[in-house]
């Protein structure tokens, strides 16, 4: 991976893959080669400062302890809102303050974050006194495939708003008309297989690999195809008699031989597991070196690790009512949903269970029928065609080709799921009424802030119920009121998890909804696992771990990484599991 590369380097991944830790070492290798390097943050989870341990910000800093390498953090929250504050600024006492509202929601998305982001960088990807000055500037996160098409289609865009436009992405791309050269200009440097490298960083699990195989797809599709595997976080072959560590040896084989043909003939670059966080530079000047298993020291600590059990004793308490888990991909939230609903109905309760996984994947979890327990199954493909075909129909219909062109990409946006999967989980909300309803996958608290702003059903509903308006109860509602409702939000104990379920957090709360407790899901310290590496990261989880417990959630529980995936009605029941005390053994290498 370190050979060869070009002037701009882009690495790409989920959060929690090590994509900080590859583009800090990627960044420091080249610049002890001799090469002028600058590496640039534009991932809102950002801890390159940390990860060298000292301030860096949004100017270009020298790394002192490295010579050659200079490092910039863009904010993409600060542009966001100075990005927000550009296009609203100007509207503020000539429009009402309920279009400004809207407006500013059409704003507060993913989407925006990440145009706002790409907007800093295109400078530097422009910037010939910049480029010039650098052998290699090596980003850590690049933008997805949905911008950089959104950024690739002509018109005027805050026109297409003005004449009525109210869709979930297109807001943030209000007033860009006088950058489009410069955004041109840098799509075509990101096309350009001479002077840029794709690196996109996976686990090596299943839904990592399938998730790297589709990014790979969309962007070869758009033109990016020099690209490169970096599958990080290996075991060690040797499982030194530790059944977890067996397990997951396992699990990564099988993973790897079943990935997409496409992604596995990408030139590769693996990476084994570290026992340490990768944080100073000797930690980053090993993470290409294999783990030296003889150098490890045991040494032992002492856990309160609070399970699932307490969290459902309160969520039973009220006989009734919905349980949400959300969270971002890969943490589990299929899984918790499971066991919760599946605890629920040994508990003798009726109990839904309303997902968007597959049914095979859902009737393979379940093993079988489970008594009191009813899965309702969610075709996500299909809701959301059904949704895009609806707008298209309508709000197209008056649309000449441009327009037809603009609200037709946007409707390929994350968004676009979460709001018409919402629309079906709406369908059977009211059921929670009379037994327990647990629904996996939810949507964000901005889709459900947008759905509220552009006409959702809580409003139509409102609007027309007149005088009956005080007796309605709405899914929005239920979803903010603590009594009916309990959210349960599901993260890793790693740093990016934590940071992005703490945003998920924050985006919640503005939408009027307080989650009830967090999951940490696929703890290694609540496993007692006596393997060096696992041991090591078991202890790596303590800082997270508490920053939960004593700051972010209300309440928490604790699961642990299973070395048998928990399929059937006894495994998903014992997985919830019951208060303990563990020792963890940890190891020092």
């Amino acid at each position: 991976m370190f050979s060869n590369l070009p002037k701009f380097v882009f690495l790409t991944g989920k959060g929690g893959v090590g994509k900080t830790s590859l583009a800090c070492a990627t960044a420091v290798k080249m610049a002890d080669m001799g090469e002028r390097v600058l590496l640039v943050s534009t991932d809102p989870a950002s801890n390159v400062g940390q990860v060298f341990g000292m301030e860096i910000g949004n100017h270009i800093t020298p790394i002192a302890t490295v010579p050659g390498l200079d490092a910039l953090e863009i904010d993409p929250e600060g542009a966001a809102a100075e990005y927000r504050e550009r296009i609203v600024g100007p509207m503020r006492g000539v429009l009402p303050e309920k279009a400004l509202k809207g407006i500013e929601e059409q704003l507060s998305g993913a989407c925006t974050t990440e145009i706002a982001a790409f907007d800093e960088f295109t400078a530097l990807l422009t910037d010939d006194a910049v480029t010039n000055a650098y052998d290699h500037i090596i980003f850590d996160t690049a933008p997805t495939g949905h911008t950089i098409r959104l950024l690739k289609l002509p018109g005027a865009w805050s026109g297409f708003l003005e004449t009525g436009g109210d869709a979930s992405c297109l807001g943030p791309l209000a007033g860009l008309e006088k950058q489009r050269a410069r955004y041109a200009a840098a799509v075509e440097s990101l096309s350009d297989s001479a002077h840029t490298k794709l690196i996109l960083v996976a686990r090596p699990r299943t839904s990592s690999l399938a998730e790297a195989a589709r990014t790979s797809a969309e962007l070869a599709h758009i033109g990016i195809a020099n690209q490169h595997l970096a599958i990080n976080g290996l075991m060690p072959e040797d499982a030194m008699g530790d059944a977890l560590a067996n397990a997951l040896i396992a699990r990564e084989r099988t993973a790897i031989s079943g990935m997409d043909a496409g992604l596995a003939a990408l030139p590769q670059s693996r990476f084994a597991l570290r026992p340490e966080n990768l944080v100073g530079l000797d930690a980053l000047r090993r993470m290409g070196a294999p783990v030296d298993l003889s150098k490890a020291v045991a040494r032992t600590i002492e856990a309160d690790l609070p399970t699932l059990a307490a969290l459902v004793d309160g969520i039973e308490a009220s006989g009734k009512g919905l349980v949400m888990t959300m969270g971002k991909g890969g943490v589990g939230k299929t899984t918790i949903a499971a066991a919760v609903a599946v605890e629920l109905a040994g508990r003798g309760h009726e109990v839904l269970l309303t997902t968007t996984d597959p049914a095979a994947h859902l009737t393979e979890t379940l093993a079988g029928d489970v008594p009191n327990l009813t899965v309702s199954r969610i075709d996500p493909e299909a809701e959301t065609q059904a949704y895009r075909d609806h707008i298209l129909a309508s709000k197209g219909a008056s649309l000449d080709a441009q327009g037809r062109a603009m609200l037709e990409e946007d409707l390929r946006s994350p968004c676009t799921e979460e709001i018409a999967v919402f629309q079906a989980f709406s369908r059977v909300i009211r059921e929670a009424g009379r037994k327990f309803v647990v629904m996996d996958t939810a949507p964000t608290g901005h889709t459900l802030l947008l759905l509220d702003a552009t006409g959702s059903y809580h409003r139509d509903v409102m609007r027309h119920a007149g005088e009956n308006a005080g007796h309605m109860t709405t899914p929005m509602m239920r979803l903010q009121d603590p009594e009916r409702t309990k959210i349960l939000i599901v993260t890793l104990p790693e740093t990016t998890p934590v940071l992005e379920a703490a945003r998920l957090q924050e985006d919640l709360r503005r939408a009027g909804i307080d989650p009830w407790a967090w999951v940490v899901n696929a703890s290694l310290a609540a496993t007692g696992t006596t393997h060096p590496v696992l041991a090591a990261r078991a202890a790596t989880e303590a800082p997270e771990i508490a920053k939960i417990r004593d700051g972010l959630a209300k309440r928490h529980a604790i699961v642990p990484m299973l070395a048998e995936d928990p399929v059937g009605a006894a495994r998903l029941r014992a997985l919830v599991g019951q208060s303990m005390k563990l020792a963890v053994a940890t190891g020092d290498i």
